[in-house]
Formats: C-alpha cells, structure tokens, sequence
C-alpha cells in the first residue's frame, strides 16, 4: 500500500514539474516576442538629431501632432572617425494600436509620410523641467536628409530646433572677417583721405569719409566680439524656462546692441560709397572690401532682425519651437 501511494506522489510531483516548465516556457517566450517587437503591432524606426539632445530620455515620449504614437527606446552616439563628427542616433517604437492604417501597412506607410514631409523634431515637455520629447509632424518645403547609418531600421529625417535655427544663422555670420574687412576699410580710407583729389571735395563729404574711417576702427573690436557672445548667450538661455527667464534679457539686449551697430555700419558706408567712384578705381582693394562689407553686414543684420523678432513675438520659441500657428 505504501509503494503505491509514494508512487501516486511521485507521479503528482512530476505533473507538477511539468506543468510549471511549461509556463515558464510560454511566459518566456512571450517575453520574447512582445518585448522584441516579433509579432506585436510596434514599428521601431531611427533618427538622427544634429547637436544635443540634452534633455531627452529613454521613454520619452514620440507624438504625432501632440497624440503619443510611442516612445524613444535607445538614445546612443557614434563618433564618425572619417568626418570626425558626432552623430546622435535616437531609436523609438511607433504603436501601431495608437494608429488606424488604411490601405498600406505600418511600414509602407510610414515611407510614403515620409516622402511626403513627415519629419521629427526634438521639442519640450515642460518648460520647468527642460525634458524633450520627439514630435513628429509635416514639413513639405524641408529637404529630405538622411544620413548613412548602419541601421535596419526605418530612418524618419529631423529637422532642426527654432533656436537651432537661429543659432546656425549667427554662426553662419563671420564676424571676424567682418571685423578684417573693416580693418582694411579703414586703412583704404585712410589712403584716401591723403589723396589730392580727396581735398577738393565739399567738407561735407570729407567729413562724411573720415567718420567711416574712424567708425571703422570702432565697429572692428565690437563685431569681432559680437559673434562669440551672442553664440554664448544663446547656448545659454536653452534648456528650461527658468534659463530663459534669466537669460532673455541679455539675449535681448545683446541683439539689439549688434543690430544697432551693423545699422549704422551699414548707413556710413553706403554714404561712403557715393563719394568713393570719384576718388578710387572701381576695382580697387577699396571698393571691394566697402562692397563685401555692406553684403556681410546686410546679412547680419537680416538674421538679427530675425532673431529680434523671434524674442519679441515667441521668446518660448527658444525653448520648444514656433508654434504651429505661427508656422
């Protein structure tokens, strides 16, 4: 009696085995197939994000047009040796449940948006705190840029920040070569005014040139500093709103000193430029530096009036973008 009864255990304690090794198997094997993405309604995609992505986590959120479609799952960098470059690759799932498809599928889909505009773009989740998210929506007129990654996954272009936008304005000024030509400006002008011929004009005129030479010498040490502060204080007032409560006012102020002097550049040296074809070749060294000056302040004084009237109408676009009524 005794054996059969320790036989009857053994064989409930084997059932019992078994029973527990298969769902473990299965609970397992579910894992590994909801979580690697096999068989579930996820999409995972790749971007690639010129410059920092500070402030952007893992489980950040994906949204199209302000509706989360998914979540960022990997953020990692990769040094680029050949170019000597950093490139900032961000991978996320797109939730198809969040999602009705018509027609196509996902992936089809998703290459079909993308031809027609659809671009990522890091903005803010809070003001207070600085976190980003990744917001997706349509931008038709911005070129399609993707950029050679090793990566098997659908690659969605990016389009850069409103600040970084305005950053890449003022960088994309040189102000130290600015600040040369108004260095040979000013010697040209001061060869002028020894000239014979530079005497026999009106004393209005005179007056007129040696102002732009001396204004010249002035504007050489203010233009060379103004780019490197201006980048400075930008990269400072990014991040959270309390940054740019601080910051904003500098900012401010900062653009409207440099505008202030490239408008006056600007006026001196167009008024020197209808006194100058009496007095110089129109080829001369002069004459080309007047001219390449007045282009390099004019474009100057375009992106700062930009940038002014991006702190004056959307001081918060600094933060997170225009809004997409002002878009």
């Amino acid at each position: 009696m005794s054996e059969t009864r320790m036989s009857e255990n053994t064989h409930s304690v084997a059932i019992g085995a078994f029973i527990v090794g298969a769902l473990l198997i299965a609970v397992t094997t579910a894992i590994f197939i909801f979580g690697s993405g096999i068989g579930s309604s996820r999409e995972r995609v790749v971007m690639v994000f010129d410059g920092s992505v500070k402030g952007l986590s893992v489980g950040a959120p994906v949204a199209l047009r302000g509706v989360q479609i998914g979540q960022v799952t990997n953020i990692h960098l990769i040094l680029d040796s050949d170019n000597v470059d950093l490139i900032m690759i961000v991978e996320a799932d797109l939730d198809a449940n969040n999602i009705q498809y018509r027609g196509n599928g996902p992936e089809e889909l998703t290459e079909e948006l993308i031809a027609r505009g659809l671009r990522a773009q890091l903005n803010t989740q809070s003001l207070l705190t600085g976190l980003l998210y990744v917001q997706l929506d349509f931008h038709p007129d911005s070129p399609l840029q993707l950029p050679d990654i090793d990566s098997p996954h659908t690659q969605i272009p990016t389009i850069p920040t409103e600040l970084q936008k305005l950053s890449r304005q003022i960088e994309d000024i040189d102000f130290a070569q600015v600040a040369s030509d108004l260095r040979e400006i000013a010697a040209g002008l001061k060869t002028v005014v020894t000239n014979d011929k530079f005497q026999a004009l009106p004393d209005d005129m005179q007056a007129t040139f040696r102002s732009v030479a001396a204004l010249s010498e002035e504007l050489r040490t203010a233009v060379g500093q103004s780019g490197p502060r201006l980048a400075s204080v930008l990269d400072e007032a990014s991040g959270t709103l309390g940054a740019l409560n601080t910051e904003l006012p500098r900012v401010a102020t900062l653009v409207e000193q440099n505008l202030a002097v490239v408008e006056d550049a600007m006026r001196a040296f167009e008024g020197a430029m209808s006194g100058v074809d009496s007095l110089v070749a129109a080829d001369s060294p002069t004459t080309y530096e007047l001219n390449k000056a007045l282009r390099e302040l004019a474009l100057a004084g375009r992106a700062l009036q930009l940038l002014a009237k991006t702190l004056e109408e959307q001081p918060e676009a600094l933060l997170r973008g225009k809004s997409e009524d002002a878009q």
